[in-house]
């Protein structure tokens, strides 16, 4: 018995430590406006050596699309857009010192607008980027914290993860939950579309009217369609990858869970029948107890003591373990979410032990004295 609720202890304490770390992330801002923006995907299909032709092209295709009436933005990005899996991590150099880790977004002017996002100190993006001598970039409140603390970070140059290019920080905007509503923000850095970026670009964000319907994702997509010839074109809701990757980030969850009431049950139909064997067992004591001026509150009490201090035994091995999480910086989560899990879990299992110790405490109090001694 003393087992089973060790195991359940150490399975209910991993289920609330994602609880706890999926509520703290779930407590922060999203960082951006994901409402009536539509993601389009697209097979650069457009290819030519000249670098103003190609502008050009891509330049009338944001006129075409601005031109329908729904359509409010407009912006091109990496494939590392909002609500995907998809990441393209690297490092950068700070006083020559590397950081890994780091998400690289590539974004254009409109970006920002188009997600509406939080801009902290400095600038975003303008034309006046065009020719400057170190790259400019903004970077996130995350990595700014992570650099410079609680400093300023506008001017200060950093290094990519090699340390041979340099770029100027020109803006901090607020990290954003890219994975969804119960996942963390993460360390990010955006740079700049140059020239060259619409030879391997594939993916566009619209910010649309709340009007916008699926008659008019059907006008959209022909109009894409009919000026990108021989691009496949697929148009996606940012609402819609919300939802997805949500759920996908609670799928473990789930399984603990799922897990854990299995544990849950087998644990309380074990105290059950530990508890029952013991009331029968010792009914010539409990009924002697009774003869001698025991209440029955007094023998029902002292079985869920006897159960508690199981429980309690259990507990102490199961907290030293859990204790080395927050100790040893498991998985790199926040302290405070281990330690509330484990607080939580010992909450849960004494009040489980004692539920599932009330009523055969009932019934060992119900035992008649004169029964109990004559079977005796």
């Amino acid at each position: 018995l003393m087992s089973e609720i060790l195991v359940s202890f150490l399975v209910i304490f991993a289920v609330f430590t994602l609880i706890v770390y999926y509520y703290h992330n779930y407590k922060k801002p999203m960082g951006l406006d994901y409402q009536d923006v539509w993601v389009i995907n697209y097979s650069n299909s457009y290819q030519t050596k000249n670098t103003d032709s190609l502008n050009l092209y891509y330049g009338m295709l944001v006129q075409t699309i601005k031109s329908l009436p729904q359509v409010k933005d407009i912006s091109f990005t990496s494939e590392n857009s909002p609500f995907t899996h998809n990441q393209n991590t690297g490092g950068v150099t700070v006083n020559n010192k590397k950081m890994d880790g780091v998400n690289w977004y590539t974004v254009d002017d409109n970006y920002k607008n188009v997600l509406d996002m939080l801009l902290l100190e400095g600038r975003w993006f303008n034309k006046g980027d065009n020719a400057t001598k170190n790259t400019p970039i903004v970077i996130n409140s995350d990595l700014k914290e992570k650099l410079y603390g609680n400093g300023n970070a506008i001017g200060k140059i950093i290094g990519d993860g090699d340390n041979k290019n340099k770029m100027k920080v020109i803006g901090v905007v607020e990290a954003i939950k890219i994975m969804g509503d119960y996942a963390n923000t993460d360390i990010g850095l955006y740079q700049r579309t140059d020239t060259g970026s619409f030879r391997w670009l594939g993916k566009m964000m619209v910010k649309v009217t709340p009007d916008a319907d699926a008659a008019f994702e059907g006008k959209l997509y022909k109009t894409i369609a009919n000026y990108m010839k021989n691009s496949d074109v697929e148009i996606e809701h940012l609402s819609d990858e919300r939802t997805s990757v949500n759920y996908f980030t609670l799928v473990p969850m789930i399984v603990l869970l799922i897990v854990a009431c299995f544990l849950i049950i087998n644990v309380a139909l074990g105290l059950f029948g530990v508890l029952w064997y013991n009331i029968n067992k010792r009914r010539g004591e409990i009924g002697l107890r009774r003869a001698v001026g025991a209440t029955g509150r007094s023998v029902s009490s002292q079985l869920v003591n006897e159960a508690m201090i199981l429980a309690t035994l259990s507990l102490i091995i199961g907290a030293f373990f859990a204790v080395q999480f927050p100790l040893l910086n498991v998985f790199d989560l926040p302290a405070s979410v281990y330690i509330i899990a484990m607080f939580l879990s010992i909450i849960f299992i004494y009040l489980l032990v004692f539920v599932c110790s009330l009523y055969p405490g009932r019934q060992a109090a119900a035992i008649y004295p004169a029964v109990a001694l004559h079977e005796e």
